[in-house]
């Protein structure tokens, strides 16, 4: 099951998911509260009803990836009920650590990427990315098209989520997968939040490997171990 990252949803999984078909096997992607097609009020999404909304939606045990923010809902659907999930897949995502919300995370690195990216709602509900800096940060080295795709689809990020530390805790098997040309998410972040790990993996490209290479997202999905 692949969870979307901020300001996405589903729709940004489809070339992977026909990769992972073509690979033999079954894989498919939710849209999250307030995102995509889901119709919850901005206002009402919490990190409980994105932990929540994905685990509503397993009946067997899953490999579970989460892109960027996307590491965040699965790591608390993990504490929630680690007997749905086989295993965490982290996606140049970010690792919760204890008693730190989504964007203290973010602001806790040297390097800010995203410090000039975001226009905050002016009851400061929600954010969204600034459209002159998508394709920089997220797309830069995506086929022709994607940035037309992304745009008609990007939407407005709920603010509470990212403000709300992880609760709980779980022994799940985790992997990483660290793209090393990141212009959102610092590539040298990614190594630090996955030092140790028994299994990770690396990718040459940006921050949207689903676009720029879902065949080669694919492989490496599959020869996780």
């Amino acid at each position: 099951m692949l969870i979307h990252g901020t300001g996405h949803g589903a729709w940004c999984f489809r070339d992977l998911i026909a990769a992972l078909q073509d690979r033999g096997h079954s894989a498919r992607a939710i849209d999250l509260p307030a995102h995509g097609a889901d119709t919850t009020p901005i206002t009402d999404a919490t990190l409980a009803s994105y932990a929540n909304a994905i685990l509503a939606a397993i009946d067997t045990p899953v490999t579970l990836l989460g892109h960027s923010m996307g590491g965040f809902p699965i790591t608390q659907a993990a504490c929630l009920a680690p007997e749905k999930i086989a295993r965490l897949v982290y996606l140049c995502a970010y690792v919760p650590a204890p008693g730190k919300s989504l964007v203290e995370m973010r602001r806790a690195w040297p390097e800010q990427p995203l410090a000039d990216a975001f226009i905050t709602a002016k009851d400061r509900s929600s954010f969204h990315f600034r459209p002159d800096l998508v394709q920089e940060k997220l797309y830069q080295d995506c086929p022709p098209g994607t940035l037309e795709y992304a745009r008609t689809h990007l939407c407005d990020e709920p603010a509470a989520p990212s403000m709300t530390p992880i609760t709980g805790d779980h022994s799940l098997a985790r992997s990483y997968i660290r793209c090393n040309h990141d212009q959102a998410i610092p590539p040298a972040y990614q190594h630090a939040m996955s030092a140790g790990w028994d299994s990770v993996a690396d990718m040459d490209c940006g921050h949207s490997p689903f676009f720029a290479d879902p065949k080669g997202l694919a492989d490496v999905l599959t020869n996780l171990t």
